[in-house]
Parts: structure tokens; C-alpha cells; sequence
């Protein structure tokens, strides 16, 4: 069975050759003088040959030896130049980063500003996937996703970038043909308008401030799988809906909706950042996820 080749054996003996010394090879690798000699013997055994010879005095490569540092020295250059891009990737925040956010959210409260953060991150590249999917972040290849929900329990890793709470709303023309609704159970008598990604398909659920609950499994004439293209059917007085606040902020400012059952909530909800499970991310997602929580905190 074919095994690795011992790369750390091979840039050893590079930088031993390069030093003409075990003693100074040592302390450039930060390694001991045992571990070092015991690296090139590794790597002498392996290949069968001797790759130096050594006398008291005098440190000198045999013809085994001299055939093989030009590769592993190249092999060495290669590894610090690698590590070395690596490194710069992971601190200066620049490359390519992919994106998935909701279509509403994203072309109203993302895509403005992102002027701004390539103007402050110029090597920075973004891929801006806008989708009301729950895309899967780690098999679909994104570095990172926005989520509006009351987020549930999730191996990915979540920083909250601010709230957003959601509105049971309707027109006032709805209201006035079938009535306001004194409590969550007589939705189950009303045209409901649904949103399809709803983290509990199928189910609205309140609760008052004094910890009484209600779940309600609402049916109507729409369900959408965006929450802009709901809005119109709210206002035209079709049914009730719930929404978030960035959709229906303006519509509720006109007074062209009406915010139902105020003294009850629904889960709390918030726009999160989220980003695979695992160790350090490159700068670049951990730059745009600061730079989102600094710009969307300002308008809450």
C-alpha cells in the first residue's frame, strides 16, 4: 500500500544541507539537535542511502544526497510559500466570499451596503446568493448565510446581528368584513396568509406575557415562499399574515395594516450570521459578519 512521503523529513534535511549543520538547522526550525538527527535518519533509512556524510569537523553531502536537495528544497520553498498565502488569507481579509440571503432582506438591507464594505475591504470579492431556501451552508459550498427565525438549535455557529421582531398584520378592509380576532384560537377562523420556510411548518405560535400559550394551524388562500410577495395580499385586505418588521415597516407607519393580537408575541426573532461549525474562519467571513453587525445595529 502506497504511504506519504515524509515531507517533514525532506524540508529537515533541506534546511540541515542549507546550514551545512545539524546544531544551526535546530535552531532555525525550533526543533532539538536529537529530533533533527533523528528526522534525516528517518528519511535515510527509508530511502536506503546516507545523505551526508559526517565527520567531527565537516558536514558533507553524498551524490544520494546531492540528487535529492534540489527537489526537497523546492519542495520546502513550495510549503513556506503555500503556508505563507495561507497565513496572509486568514489575516488580511481578501479573496472570495459566498453569501446566501434571504431575497428581500438581502436586496433591501445587504446590497446597500456593500459600497461601503468594499470600500473598506478592497480585496475582498462576494458572492451574494439571494434565496429564501434554507441552503445547506456547509454542502452547498457558502462561507456564510443570513437567517431571519428565532434560530433554532444547530451546529453551525451563530452571531446575532440584530432584532427583528414579526408582526401578525391585516388590513384594515379585512378587519372590517371579518372581524378582528380577540385570540390566536380564532385565527383558525380567518384567512391565513402563510410563508413557506416557516421553522414550524404548518404552525403560528403565541404567547402572553403572563406565559399563556397558544398554537394555531392556520389555512388560507396563499402560501409564498417570500415574505415581500405576501405583503401585497395583506394590504389587499385577502387575509392575515405575519411578517417580519423590514417588510412591513412602511405599510405599518401608513397605517395601511394593522398589527393584530399586540398582547401576545410571537418567537422573538432576529438576523443571524451564520457560519460552519470548526476552527478559525478566513478574515474575510469574519470581517463582513462585524461589518453586518456594526451597519444593521445602527437602524434598530
Amino acid at each position: 500500500m502506497a504511504t506519504l512521503p515524509d515531507f517533514e523529513a525532506l524540508a529537515v534535511f533541506a534546511k540541515v544541507a542549507e546550514f551545512q549543520s545539524f546544531v544551526r538547522a535546530a535552531g532555525e526550525l525550533k526543533m532539538s539537535k536529537p529530533t533533527v538527527s533523528k528526522a534525516v535518519t528517518r528519511l535515510e533509512q527509508r530511502l536506503g542511502a546516507s545523505l551526508f556524510n559526517r565527520t567531527s569537523r565537516k558536514l558533507a553531502l553524498t551524490e544520494a544526497g546531492q540528487r535529492l536537495l534540489a527537489r526537497a528544497s523546492a519542495m520546502l520553498a513550495e510549503g513556506e510559500a503555500a503556508e505563507s498565502e495561507a497565513l496572509s488569507q486568514s489575516q488580511t481579509p481578501r479573496g472570495l466570499l459566498r453569501i446566501a440571503v434571504p431575497m428581500s432582506f438581502g436586496v433591501m438591507h445587504v446590497a446597500p451596503l456593500l459600497p461601503l464594505f468594499f470600500r473598506e475591504y478592497p480585496e475582498v470579492q462576494v458572492d451574494l446568493h439571494l434565496s429564501d431556501d434554507l441552503v445547506d451552508i456547509v454542502g452547498d459550498g457558502f462561507d456564510a448565510a443570513i437567517r431571519i427565525a428565532a434560530l433554532p438549535d444547530s451546529s453551525l455557529m451563530a452571531k446575532r446581528l440584530c432584532g427583528m421582531p414579526l408582526y401578525l398584520l391585516a388590513a384594515p378592509a379585512y378587519l372590517k368584513e371579518h372581524g378582528r380576532p380577540k385570540h390566536p384560537m380564532h385565527l383558525s377562523e380567518h384567512k391565513a396568509l402563510t410563508y413557506s420556510y416557516q421553522l414550524r411548518q404548518g404552525v403560528w405560535q403565541f404567547k402572553k406575557k403572563n406565559g399563556e400559550v397558544a398554537s394555531v394551524r392556520p389555512s388560507g388562500p396563499l402560501r409564498v415562499n417570500n415574505g415581500e410577495a405576501m405583503l401585497p395580499s395583506i394590504l389587499g385586505g385577502i387575509g392575515v399574515g405575519i411578517l417580519p418588521e423590514f417588510i412591513a415597516r412602511e405599510a405599518i407607519a401608513k397605517k395601511e395594516v394593522e398589527i393584530l393580537l399586540p398582547e401576545w408575541s410571537l418567537p422573538e426573532g432576529a438576523v443571524y450570521w451564520l457560519t460552519p461549525p470548526g476552527g478559525p474562519k478566513p478574515q474575510r467571513v469574519t470581517a463582513m459578519g462585524d461589518f453586518l453587525a456594526k451597519q444593521l445595529g445602527k437602524k434598530r
